[in-house]
């Protein structure tokens, strides 16, 4: 090979060299590129975990988590059980689209999150019953009081979360490049559904319970009995048994029936009848009113009064009638979610 031939073999191969390199060099500028949304994203469910609201904040084009405080997550009172619950999510990055023109992407991620249906239910159902019990013993809660009273309640529920609760969603996450990085261009409603667990608002959710109690309580259906119903029902927290009815007449001289139960306490801590039962007695198809019989009855104030766990007593409660006509009652937890523990039995008045 003459000098000529290997002078321009040589240039050959600093040409291919330098074409591969660029090549090879604009192919990793991409793919780097291509993995910076993707880490964006990774970086924002991350600090979704830890509750770490600065890093989401500087995470997000708008720098907007005002949607969190309507769900109470950055609520200091709440701020342990919302710890637990999201630092239990987990997520899978399952599909990165990538626009490295327009500088943007869309990034999907699969997360695995609690949903704490279950856990709400239970915590308002609880959290009603001590302020009940609170209110006729005749301790007055402040507003204070009464959120550390539901964040201890929601702790403890929380400490009892199973697998069952899990849920799963998939979130695709339209990410933008900004002079500071990529950003997740704004805070869905669906990120703020798995960081409270799937619920609106905790303190929007006990006054929903209230109200719903109220309207239960206005527009009841009378239930449907067979004579071989008996008032008896069984619940984690109490047991409740028919022994006997009475006719008699209440403080005005009007009718009313005096429905006498054994009330057994089944929980852990004290608690009373009129905390934990809800009696409710029905003529022509009409719920019955409260009545204050003109006796005196013990029994009347054992339904008031608290028990020690595994202690039974008897107690009474009283409702107005309206004629002769047989009288349906049911019972069931109070502020209960679960419908279909109830009890009920046809009362005769005549």
């Amino acid at each position: 090979m003459t000098k000529k031939n290997k002078k321009g073999h040589a240039g050959l191969i600093i040409f291919i060299l330098i074409l591969v390199l660029a090549i090879g060099g604009g192919t990793g500028f991409y793919f780097y590129q291509r993995q910076q949304p993707r880490k964006a994203v990774e970086q924002f469910l991350d600090s979704m975990k830890n509750m770490d609201f600065t890093t989401m904040e500087s995470m997000i084009q708008s720098s907007d988590l005002s949607a969190l405080d309507n769900a109470d997550i950055r609520n200091a009172a709440y701020t342990d059980f919302f710890s637990e619950i999201n630092k239990k999510m987990t997520y899978k990055i399952t599909k990165n689209r990538f626009d490295i023109q327009n500088g943007t992407a869309s990034v999907t991620a699969h997360i695995t999150y609690i949903d704490g249906t279950n856990i709400y239910k239970a915590t308002i159902t609880e959290f009603l019953r001590q302020i009940v019990s609170n209110a006729y013993a005749g301790n007055q809660l402040t507003t204070e009081e009464t959120q550390k009273k539901l964040a201890s309640i929601l702790n403890e529920q929380a400490k009892k979360v199973e697998k069952d609760v899990f849920s799963e969603a998939d979130i695709t996450y339209p990410v933008i490049k900004t002079d500071s990085g990529w950003k997740i261009v704004s805070l869905d409603d669906e990120t703020v559904k798995i960081m409270s667990a799937n619920f609106k608002s905790v303190e929007e959710e006990i006054n929903n319970s209230l109200n719903n109690a109220d309207s239960e309580n206005s527009t009841a259906n009378a239930p449907e009995a067979t004579a071989d119903d008996i008032l008896n029902l069984t619940t984690e927290k109490f047991t409740i048994k028919y022994t006997k009815h009475v006719i008699t007449k209440d403080f005005a001289g009007n009718p009313c029936i005096m429905v006498y139960y054994d009330y057994t306490n089944n929980s852990s801590s004290a608690s009373s009848a009129m905390v934990d039962v809800s009696l409710k007695a029905y003529q022509h198809g009409e719920v019955c009113e409260a009545a204050i019989p003109e006796n005196n009855d013990d029994a009347i104030d054992h339904y008031t009064a608290e028990i020690q766990p595994g202690q039974t007593v008897n107690v009474c409660q009283a409702f107005t009638l309206t004629d002769e006509s047989d009288v349906t009652v049911q019972a069931q937890e109070a502020y209960s979610f679960d419908e279909d523990a109830t009890a009920k039995q046809i009362l005769k008045v005549k």
